[in-house]
């Protein structure tokens, strides 16, 4: 794990004890700082009293002296009371990235990437991440993927941190200056979290605010807020567009396809000649790539269709890439599947592609609104949940039609995350031919 003798004499609130709330537990108790940590849940209380923390809720115990409190990024700031309970006592909240960021003077020398976005980040990180290791340059990912930083071995001399960032994380960060910044986008999103979308954006761009000014940002200007906010950069900034990437090289890249992907990918190469590979090495990563569970990852086919796990899309700006992707060859293949717990931003970003939608099946609390919105523009078929849904699309498919789950929606209404709603999805495509 990561330790620093920063910690060392220190006291920090621990609030939220999943996988990296029990790993910041331990990684401060490793460095010898105590540890107050709480939980609503009774098990993960005695799983952090069993690494040597104190048990107290943060909300009740005196903060007055800790040197922090440590918050999961789920924690909604904007409304939670913990944030005017630490202000009163003048401790920062901050989150498990920030610890990192406080010890990594320690750490062997070293580079840091941060990527953030409202889509795309998670492929851009991975993607990073697979092109460095197959050129033999020593990486770990963390931060939004992956384990939790903190529990990761230090790298060698040379190696590169590459950190998915939420804009719960950044937020959660004062000290984080990273080598290279990345922003691959900005939608609306998350606008519950923040008085509106400004104060969204403010949140991305705050990542290259936290930067030196030899340190290097990139920014995709495929959309105006990511435009204005690299007109903003005063430091080093390379400007990229997925209109860089020539379509004729994105067809030798199979786990790249569709136009968001080639965003992704143009991030990706400015990263990596930013850190010194070649072209002959950057090629390579890109051909040998593999999609993420849950992002445009083909399951398999099934029915003579290919059916295609985005459960990861969880607003419409990322499933509209996904509707790209799949045009009509020459007629219409494409069966979407949509809907959950709606975000309030409608299907407006999907619109310009229902022309490649040959049937849509809608489930979850999103069913009727999203009916409504489709209108006659695409056939529905109000599925209600994900099995009927999957079977309904079984039954309809032709050979060499797509069947895509890409929700444009969150999970919660019927799973607990878009993993398990993306895993559901998996299951019962594996169980057509069986």
């Amino acid at each position: 794990m990561i330790t620093s003798r920063a910690f060392a004499g220190c006291r920090y609130a621990v609030l939220g004890l999943a996988r990296s709330g029990l790993a910041t537990v331990e990684a401060l108790i490793a460095s010898g700082a105590g540890v107050t940590a709480w939980d609503d849940r009774e098990a993960a209380r005695d799983d952090a009293m069993a690494l040597g923390a104190d048990i107290g809720d943060p909300l009740v115990v005196d903060l007055i002296g800790f040197s922090g409190v440590v918050v999961s990024p789920g924690v909604p700031l904007n409304r939670h009371p913990i944030a005017a309970h630490a202000r009163e006592a003048h401790v920062p909240v901050i989150g498990d990235v920030e610890l990192f960021a406080e010890a990594r003077a320690e750490l062997p020398p070293h580079r840091v990437v941060g990527i953030t976005g409202t889509n795309g980040k998670s492929t851009v990180t991975a993607l990073v991440h697979h092109m460095l290791e197959s050129a033999g340059v020593p990486s770990l990912m963390g931060g939004n993927i992956g384990l939790p930083i903190l529990s990761r071995d230090p790298l060698p001399e040379g190696g590169v941190y590459i950190l998915e960032l939420s804009s719960y994380q950044i937020d959660l960060s004062h000290d984080l200056a990273c080598d290279i910044a990345v922003l691959t986008n900005i939608t609306p999103d998350h606008l519950d979290r923040y008085d509106d979308f400004a104060g969204y954006a403010a949140s991305k761009a705050r990542l290259f605010n936290l930067q030196h000014k030899d340190q290097v940002a990139i920014v995709a200007v495929d959309d105006d807020p990511s435009k204005m906010i690299a007109s903003r950069i005063s430091h080093r900034l390379h400007r990229v567009s997925a209109k860089d990437i020539d379509p004729v090289d994105q067809v030798r890249w199979p786990a790249l396809q569709g136009p968001h992907n080639a965003q992704n990918a143009v991030c990706a190469i400015a990263v990596c000649r930013v850190l010194g590979l070649n072209d002959e090495q950057i090629e390579r990563g890109l051909a040998t790539y593999n999609a993420l569970p849950h992002r445009m990852e083909l399951v398999g086919e099934a029915r003579g269709a290919r059916w295609y796990n985005d459960s990861k899309a969880t607003n419409a700006a990322s499933a509209a890439p996904a509707l790209a992707a799949f045009p009509p060859a020459p007629d219409q293949r494409l069966h979407w599947i949509a809907g959950g717990k709606a975000k309030g931003d409608g299907l407006e970003a999907c619109q310009p592609w229902f022309g490649h939608i040959k049937r849509a099946y809608l489930i979850g609390e999103a069913m009727e609104g999203f009916a409504a919105e489709i209108g006659d523009a695409i056939p529905v078929d109000r599925a209600g949940d994900m099995a009927t849904a999957v079977a309904h699309a079984a039954a309809a498919v032709q050979p060499g039609d797509i069947v895509l789950l890409s929700p444009a929606c969150a999970s919660f209404d019927q799973f607990k995350d878009y993993e398990q709603r993306g895993d559901a999805f998996r299951e019962l495509v594996r169980k057509l031919d069986a």
